[in-house]
């Protein structure tokens, strides 16, 4: 039975990028030697690094003045370095989610943060509008797209401070325009690698503008200088990511990927709408492409263990919902073909048509 990945991360990869990679854990550009026991410091390794950073900065039109990063430590680490290197008093932060708040209490340990609106008084379910940004902020953060709640913003604030936007869970799913950001990172485990790999794009002359000495790792400047190769790098996430940049090129580029997001999300919205047993959880306006959250409706509550069970059987894996919320979650990520979306609402109508 053919398997349909929904989990939300560390998620779905293209058949390009597994083979591609698998293929250099036996031997690696030729070398008689394993991606995994490469060193960093070898020629055909910096190839790979000088290609995958030159190939995020095509796909994504980014401009001069911007550099490409490569960092370990996750998403969760960025919630720290940003303050480091942006806050000297005090940041205005966009409350969206289990991540949005997270960035926010690591920045309250630099300095004041402003949280300008939050969404927590409906759990989440939408994205706040019409907020103001105090004028005496240094940045403004917010989370594009919410894992757990399936909200997301699709496009790139107008604001007069500093921007910075975790897009870990749908960077490279809709075109963007990086010249309204300073710094936009992202964790690779959702829409470009296996975990282990962060990938942070930096306004250069952003950097150096605040006073506190900053711990060398913690400092973007040191891996901007050092070309990603101040310590060793995640060597085989960079490599699978490599492959996805390839191989989202070859489809098209972002333009032809936001097609495809839109369309396979809007065919899954429009069974969960239509279908009696199931209904979304997200504000329609603010309904995520990346992660489809849905619940049984009210009354038929009791059957969400078994439509779980059933979804499975079927080769559905990774729809359950987060601890935190309950209910499904269908991540429908770059890789995931329309076929699988397919499969998923197939399940569903069969279910409907049991009960």
């Amino acid at each position: 039975m053919k398997k349909h990945n929904f989990f939300a991360g560390p998620s779905i990869l293209s058949e390009y990028t597994i083979k591609n990679t698998a293929a250099a854990v036996l031997d690696f550009a030729g070398t008689g030697l394993s991606i995994l026991e490469i060193s960093h410091r070898e020629k055909e390794f910096i190839a790979v690094v000088d290609e995958a950073r030159a190939l995020v900065k095509e796909l994504l039109n980014v401009p001069a003045g911007y550099d490409v990063v490569f960092l370990g430590g996750g998403a969760s680490l960025q919630f720290c370095m940003v303050p480091f290197n942006f806050l000297e008093k005090k940041a205005a932060y966009l409350q969206t989610g289990t991540w949005a708040t997270k960035a926010l209490k690591e920045a309250q340990l630099f300095g004041e943060v402003d949280i300008v609106a939050s969404s927590k008084d409906a759990n989440y379910s939408y994205i706040p509008k019409d907020y103001v940004i105090p004028e005496d902020a240094e940045y403004f953060h917010f989370c594009s797209n919410n894992t757990i709640f399936g909200t997301q913003m699709r496009f790139d604030p107008d604001v007069k401070t500093r921007l910075i936007a975790d897009m870990s869970s749908d960077i490279f799913s809709r075109p963007i325009d990086i010249s309204k950001y300073d710094l936009i990172y992202a964790g690779a485990q959702k829409n470009l690698a296996p975990a282990g790999v962060t990938i942070a794009i930096v306004r250069e002359d952003a950097l150096g503008r605040v006073t506190r000495k900053i711990p060398t790792m913690l400092n973007y400047k040191t891996h901007i200088e050092n070309e990603s190769m101040f310590n060793t790098p995640p060597v085989l996430p960079i490599y699978a990511a490599l492959q996805t940049l390839k191989w989202y090129k070859q489809l098209g580029g972002i333009e032809v990927l936001a097609k495809m997001n839109e369309e396979k999300a809007m065919m899954l919205y429009n069974e969960i709408d239509r279908n009696k047993l199931f209904k979304g959880t997200a504000a329609v306006e603010d309904r995520s492409y990346m992660n489809i959250c849905f619940v049984m409706n009210d009354e038929y509550k009791e059957l969400e263990a078994e439509f779980a069970a059933f979804a499975k059987s079927k080769g559905m894996l990774g729809i359950k919902g987060h601890r935190s919320v309950g209910g499904f979650r269908a991540s429908t990520y770059n890789a995931l073909p329309k076929e699988s979306v397919q499969a998923l609402i197939d399940v569903m109508q069969e279910f409907e048509k049991a009960h």
